[in-house]
């Protein structure tokens, strides 16, 4: 039924876990996945008369945020790739992760977005939102909500 599969990952061990239930999936159903992380934007903080105080330069960042979005996604492609499951990576920059990840499942043409759900409830989970929410109530394709 699903052919490409975006597997949106953050390193964190929820994360991974959906990963490795995403690539399991992706085997069953015969799919392709693509390995998503959405780099954050440089940070810009003015403090007093609009100085700029930030020892990280954005060309730093944007290096260290590479590095992590490749050390990130390296997880899911070897996973994919012990198991035998065609994969693509993809990071883009933003500050609105639901957003990059609905574009990123657009723009690399796949029909199934699979993300965790970090399982929060009642309250907090209406004060906190989640990425995985808003992707859900956003997004044209289909998400599958791992738990």
């Amino acid at each position: 039924m699903f052919k490409h599969i975006l597997v949106p990952a953050d390193g964190s061990d929820l994360s991974k876990q959906t990963a490795r239930r995403a690539v399991s999936f992706a085997k069953e159903a015969g799919a392709r996945i693509t390995a998503f992380f959405a780099k954050p934007e440089y940070p810009v903080s003015y403090y007093g008369e609009g100085a700029l105080i930030d020892p990280t330069t954005p060309e730093k960042f944007a290096e260290l945020a590479e590095q992590q979005a490749q050390q990130v996604l390296d997880f899911v492609v070897d996973l994919c790739q012990d198991a035998g499951v065609p994969v693509d990576r993809l990071a883009l920059t933003s500050d609105i992760p639901y957003q990059a990840i609905i574009d990123a499942a657009t723009q690399s043409g796949c029909d199934l977005i699979f993300m965790a759900s970090h399982g929060r409830r009642g309250i907090s989970a209406l004060l906190l939102g989640s990425e995985t929410h808003k992707v859900l109530t956003h997004s044209t394709i289909p998400v599958l909500v791992y738990r």
